[in-house]
């Protein structure tokens, strides 16, 4: 995208999980491991001002109006689409192609495998997530977007995987991390921080 920051340098970490999946050091458009970094509706990837279902890309206004992404014509246009297309990856299109956003199992894994204790991390609350050989990473508690208002900031973290919840199109799954770091849906157009891991 026109916002590619090459300033940033993200870094993937071995954690060494079972996978072997790296996870990358820091969220989408920040330049520290701590900072918030950009917002994103699931399936954007672009930041923006307001956050509702007027404003979401895949849909025509209104939550039963999904234009992609749906497996049920209740909620839209069936493609029987479940896992974002690497153009709709915001990991891709602002940190490069080495990178994408994790699957719903990527982040499970992380959750069950890892060590998560929440902390604060040079000012900032967040957990700091620790791999099987003791390497680490930190997710700060950036909150979500839900129109105009920045939600839960330093209480919660939102964090999208690129999986959406095939029970309910209009919901995506993520991690959320917060006092219990268990496995959320959230509903699509919400603003919400994003990890990558390395493709």
């Amino acid at each position: 995208g026109e916002k590619f920051d090459t300033s940033i340098t993200y870094n993937a970490v071995d954690l060494g999980l079972p996978s072997g999946t790296l996870w990358a050091d820091r969220n989408v458009g920040a330049a520290t491991p701590e900072a918030y970094g950009d917002y994103f509706a699931w399936g954007e990837t672009e930041p923006k001002d307001y956050y509702n279902w007027d404003s979401y890309n895949w849909s025509l206004g209104n939550s039963n109006l999904l234009t992609k992404y749906c497996n049920n014509n209740t909620y839209g246009t069936i493609d029987h689409k479940t896992i974002l297309d690497i153009g709709d990856d915001a990991t891709y299109i602002h940190m490069g192609a080495e990178w994408r956003m994790p699957t719903i199992a990527e982040c499970e894994e992380l959750l069950n495998v890892c060590t998560l204790i929440w902390t604060t991390q040079n000012g900032v609350n967040g957990y700091k997530v620790s791999g099987p050989n003791s390497n680490s990473i930190f997710f700060p508690a950036a909150g979500c977007f839900d129109q105009f208002n920045l939600y839960r900031v330093g209480l919660d973290g939102y964090y999208w995987s690129s999986s959406l919840n095939e029970y309910n199109p209009r919901l995506a799954h993520g991690l959320n991390f917060s006092s219990s770091g268990e496995e959320i849906c959230g509903l699509r157009y919400e603003g919400c921080t994003v990890r990558a891991v390395v493709r």
